[in-house]
């Protein structure tokens, strides 16, 4: 059976190696797994998480394009993280980029943390959860009106609860 989540290069092994240490390495800085108190040894991560949301959260890789049941989700309600239940997104500002991840115009306050990303030969706009660290996605600037933002995440980080 095929995993809808692949790593991405040497970066998702790095990470998942140094990740039961409690840190990552992100954009050529270390990154505490313990941003607002959730830190768990990699262990705990891997009997909490499935397989695809541990490798996308603590391993930092991407689901395949189209694969998230979440890209299509309609309903009213809030998006949260699926390493620690933080409230990220709500469906008031999911919207179709056309791109195959679940996109959203802004996030709850003080729900994500914007880092460096340098891997891939680019530099981006990583997006993690302040409470567990987890890497949900990336963020862009050419999102839709009123904000013109756009946070591309991975559907295997989050879950969704309606309204």
């Amino acid at each position: 059976m095929t995993s809808s989540v692949f790593p991405q290069d040497r970066r998702g092994f790095v990470l998942a190696s140094i990740s039961a240490a409690g840190t990552a390495l992100v954009g050529g800085r270390v990154f505490a797994a313990a941003t607002a108190g959730l830190d768990l040894p990699d262990g705990e991560w891997r009997k909490r998480l499935s397989a695809p949301a541990y490798a996308v959260l603590r391993g930092s890789s991407t689901e395949r394009p189209y694969s998230s049941p979440l890209l299509r989700e309609r309903r009213k309600g809030r998006f949260l993280c699926a390493g620690c239940d933080l409230p990220l997104f709500s469906s008031t500002t999911k919207f179709d980029s056309g791109t195959g991840w679940p996109s959203f115009s802004d996030h709850f306050p003080g729900a994500v943390k914007i880092v460096t990303d340098r891997s891939m030969g680019m530099v981006r706009k990583e997006v993690r959860c302040t409470r567990c660290a987890g890497h949900l996605g990336h963020f862009f600037d050419d999102g839709p009106p009123p904000t013109g933002l756009r946070y591309c995440m991975n559907g295997a980080a989050m879950m969704f609860r309606p309204a």
